[in-house]
């Protein structure tokens, strides 16, 4: 692995996402094939995005519990800023990428109610790692067509008040 890794490196273009096989022919690696591969080796529906967002998760959290604890709800927010930029560094995307895309949106939540755990707290960060970290329940069609109806309902007898 090491070897195609340094051959890699003196390919022109996205070096790390081709490697040369083993008659020499150049092969790329796009994020389909990572996510099968991840897909393959976990057993289960992760992808890539899931990998980085729970890194910038864990990062912003331990970002979070070396702040200065704070007083008033805007230095809390001040933290939770100064936490995103940290992620945003080590991710190395920009701020608002990583604040909607690659934080879970209940750590700032637990932060500013004083509920988020310190990452030495083992137990109880591991907990809420793996509370985070549930899929989402899959909506079966019928489940669909049931909402869909519902919706509809709800719409009519608005529609039916305002009259």
């Amino acid at each position: 692995m090491q070897r195609s890794f340094d051959a890699s490196a003196i390919l022109p273009g996205y070096e790390l996402f081709q490697y040369p096989d083993e008659t020499g022919e150049r092969r790329s690696i796009d994020s389909a094939d990572v996510n099968e591969y991840l897909r393959e080796v976990t057993g289960d529906d992760f992808t890539a995005k899931d990998f980085r967002t729970w890194a910038g998760t864990v990062i912003a959290i331990e970002a979070l519990g070396a702040c200065t604890p704070f007083k008033t709800q805007r230095q809390a927010r001040k933290n939770i800023a100064d936490a995103v930029e940290k992620v945003a560094g080590r991710l190395g995307n920009t701020v608002a990428v990583c604040k909607k895309c690659y934080i879970h949106p209940a750590v700032f939540e637990a932060y500013a109610a004083l509920t988020l755990p310190q990452r030495n707290s083992g137990k109880a960060f591991v907990r809420l790692l793996k509370e985070w970290s549930k899929p989402a329940r899959k909506l079966t069609l019928e489940a669909a067509f049931a909402r869909s109806v519902k919706a509809i309902k709800k719409e009519s007898r608005a529609v039916q008040v305002r009259r």
